[in-house]
């Protein structure tokens, strides 16, 4: 059994995430189906940048004993996302010549162009986390989605690629690997949300998944079924919370309290007169504070003003590649801090776009927390392990060498086409 085990490692600023998937024999062939989800406080990561590695591996070890004991059995690997605001993503384009006599294009073709395209100037204390094909094009045929099969002389695949610091990448897999757990790879946070969320026909129109977390902000947009941008932002709830302790000069533990059971991102919808009493609230916080009764109009612009501060970066992201209100499938939010009142209407008035929060599609649950939006992350990681498991990616541990890499590129091609 514990042979089909994928395991699905969210690692937040404030939460660590880990969901337990198990590949079953089904009616209809090999199924996937979630069996266990836990969560934990983090300790030793602050804006998604590993600070205390000591800190970090407890509080891993915490939530993995947990699940452990939950699922009843021993969790070797996991599938890992990386959520560092240093990353960056840039476009590379590699063209070979066909190999075989008669012109058919063929896996390896496909594999020595996508090679070439990652053999870009990487920064020194940079890496390279991901190599996405976008597009190919045989001779003067552009805009393919599956070159195989296809008859050309030339071949050219143009490839977003994700770059992260190499400094925080080892942080974060000294920290993992100190628990005794193997690291299957590292997926960017975005990414993995999205398998679990996004369908097949958001992404062929236009759809942007936004990952709201305690301290970052994470997206990935997509368009005719391609990654086309990736970013992540260092700004995220706890900023909000921030603001609402400081605009009612109250503790921070009461403010995100304050901030969860009255707030809202649309002021439109509270009335000036509107007050609401929270002096329950401080008796459960145990604070000592004189603070009784709240303007919810006041709380609600406090928390507006850092909402559309969030949705101007970014809508400067959608700038850069020319989406700014022009994604016809809108955005879609996943994440702890997207479970706050009004955030859906706020942005629908400030980024121009349809708008919802993300629900688990592509897999079916039965597991009511894994519904969560702050454990979707975890529930994307499960999926695409169930995608890449399998596929031959040398051995299953952690590599960073060219050619794991490309064996991980191979699998990752299979798993994106369109089947």
């Amino acid at each position: 059994m514990k042979d089909n085990v994928i395991a699905g490692l969210d690692i937040g600023s404030t939460s660590i995430r880990l969901v337990i998937g198990q590949k079953i024999t089904g009616p209809a062939g090999d199924e996937l189906q979630i069996i266990g989800a836990v969560s934990g406080a983090t300790a030793g990561v602050s804006r998604g940048i590993v600070n205390s590695i000591e800190e970090t591996t407890s509080s891993i070890s915490a939530v993995l004993e947990k699940a452990e004991r939950l699922v009843g059995v021993p969790i070797a690997r996991v599938w890992v996302s990386i959520n560092d605001p240093y990353i960056k993503c840039e476009r590379s384009k590699g063209v070979v010549a066909v190999g075989r006599s008669d012109g058919e294009i063929n896996e390896n073709d496909v594999n020595r162009a996508i090679e070439a395209a990652r053999a870009l100037a990487v920064p020194v204390n940079y890496e390279i986390l991901h190599v996405i094909p976008i597009k190919f094009s045989v001779d003067n045929q552009g805009d393919v989605k599956d070159p195989i099969g296809m008859n050309g002389i030339r071949l050219e695949v143009e490839t977003l690629i994700v770059q992260g610091l190499s400094t925080q990448i080892k942080n974060l897999t000294k920290a993992i690997y100190r628990t005794g757990l193997e690291i299957e790879d590292l997926v960017i946070a975005p990414l993995a949300a999205a398998e679990a969320v996004l369908s097949t026909k958001q992404k062929e129109l236009g759809v942007a998944l936004i990952n709201l977390g305690s301290s970052t902000t994470s997206l990935a947009v997509y368009e005719e079924r391609n990654l086309i941008h990736t970013a992540i932002l260092p700004i995220g709830a706890e900023h909000i919370t921030s603001d609402v302790a400081i605009g009612l000069r109250c503790p921070i533990n009461l403010a995100e309290r304050i901030k969860r059971e009255y707030g809202t991102a649309s002021v439109e919808e509270v009335d000036k007169k509107d007050e609401v009493d929270v002096s329950q609230l401080v008796k459960e916080e145990e604070v000592n504070d004189d603070i009784n009764v709240i303007s919810r109009k006041y709380l609600a612009e406090i928390i507006n003003a850092r909402v559309e501060e969030i949705f101007d970066k970014v809508d400067n992201e959608f700038r850069k590649i020319d989406r700014s209100g022009m994604l016809p499938a809108g955005v879609i939010f996943v994440g702890g801090g997207a479970e706050l009142d009004g955030l859906v209407e706020a942005s629908k008035k400030k980024l121009r776009l349809p708008a919802a929060l993300g629900v688990a599609k592509n897999i079916n649950v039965i597991i009511d927390k894994v519904k969560n939006p702050e454990f979707l992350t975890a529930l994307g990681l499960v999926i695409w392990g169930s995608h890449t498991d399998g596929e031959n990616l040398g051995d299953n541990s952690f590599k960073r060498s060219l050619g794991g890499l490309l064996e991980k590129t191979k699998g990752l091609w299979n798993k994106i086409m369109p089947k």
